[in-house]
């Protein structure tokens, strides 16, 4: 593929592009022979840990180091880790994203939290609603993983995803300020770019979503190169 040469990493989206409804897409392996093995997985996944979703990968018959993958829940718990050390944090996501923010210190709980996470929460109910818009009004800091609404699933259906949790609670809570960490802003990028050793410029990146993997590519300065939903790929730049 000529969108692949003259760079020196590859960026893939995950859903969508390399697997939709957990399987394999038909261009998958092409896109990930095309960039000589010298890719990162930058995903929006604001549910699985990067083991998790290294061994769903495995499973499914790709196979990516846990190193290479770069998770919009984990990026977004790591990041407040570093940037207000055990902070009591409301946490709705998945329990192993729970546990991943416990293992960096902070303190989880729905009690009078500091911050707000908000990840893909296939538990989400009312009682989420309630404790998660009354922390924000509280004061508590609102993050959110994924601005997502949905992704790709089986069979032409849609997948809910975490930005839809969020339009519940700011329902509840009116126009509020908060900070997204997954695409299209730009911190999963250049925590991908980390992992191949590249520059924006000698970056592409591979992606389904214009509004996502394209506006932040662009934003950041990468080419990028849209998989189409029928096997095609067309470059936009």
């Amino acid at each position: 593929m000529q969108e692949f040469q003259d760079i020196d990493g590859v960026l893939f989206d995950l859903d969508g592009t390399l697997i939709s409804g957990g399987k394999v897409l038909p261009w998958a392996h092409d896109l990930i022979e095309a960039s000589r093995g010298n890719f990162a997985i930058v995903t929006n996944d604001a549910e699985h840990t990067t083991v998790e979703i290294a061994s769903i990968m495995n499973a499914i018959g790709i196979a990516v180091p846990e190193d290479r993958i770069v998770a919009a829940g984990m990026e977004a718990i790591r990041r407040v880790a570093e940037e207000m050390p055990g902070a009591r944090s409301a946490i709705f996501a998945s329990a192993s994203l729970r546990e991943y923010a416990s293992s960096l210190g902070l303190h989880v709980s729905d009690d009078r939290p500091d911050i707000v996470i908000i990840g893909r929460d296939r538990n989400f109910s009312y009682e989420t609603i309630r404790k998660a818009a009354n922390g924000v009004l509280a004061g508590a800091k609102l993050v959110v993983c994924n601005p997502d609404r949905t992704h790709p699933g089986q069979n032409g259906q849609i997948v809910p995803e975490t930005g839809a949790l969020v339009a519940a609670i700011i329902a509840c809570t009116g126009p509020t300020d908060y900070r997204v960490i997954g695409k299209p802003e730009p911190e999963l990028f250049v925590a991908g770019m980390k992992r191949v050793g590249s520059e924006p410029s000698r970056t592409l990146m591979v992606g389904d979503n214009p509004d996502t993997d394209g506006r932040g590519a662009r934003l950041i300065g990468m080419q990028f190169l849209k998989i189409g939903p029928r096997a095609a790929v067309h470059s936009e730049y």
